[in-house]
């Protein structure tokens, strides 16, 4: 399992389009992706969950990544996060 910590930049926070390009991305994946947020966590391929944790800009949230693929799964969500959000 490994995992990351990352200060959401974004102005509109994790909103519904890039919580869109992130749920597709997670599912490009063998890994299981969680996001969470204070204690709440949640699957990053299930975009409504996303969206529901109201992840603003400034948020800090940890990621994890846990299978099979985690090494290239991990390298690939952190470059997304830093990319998109």
């Amino acid at each position: 399992m490994k995992s990351f910590q990352y200060v959401i930049t974004d102005e509109l926070g994790l909103h519904a389009r890039p919580a869109g390009m992130l749920a597709k991305e997670a599912k490009n994946y063998d890994s299981e992706i969680t996001i969470t947020k204070g204690d709440k966590t949640v699957s990053c391929t299930r975009l409504m969950a996303v969206m529901g944790m109201c992840i603003k800009k400034g948020d800090t949230v940890t990621v994890t990544v846990n299978g099979g693929d985690e090494e290239a799964t991990f390298t690939a969500i952190k470059e997304f996060f830093e990319a998109n959000v």
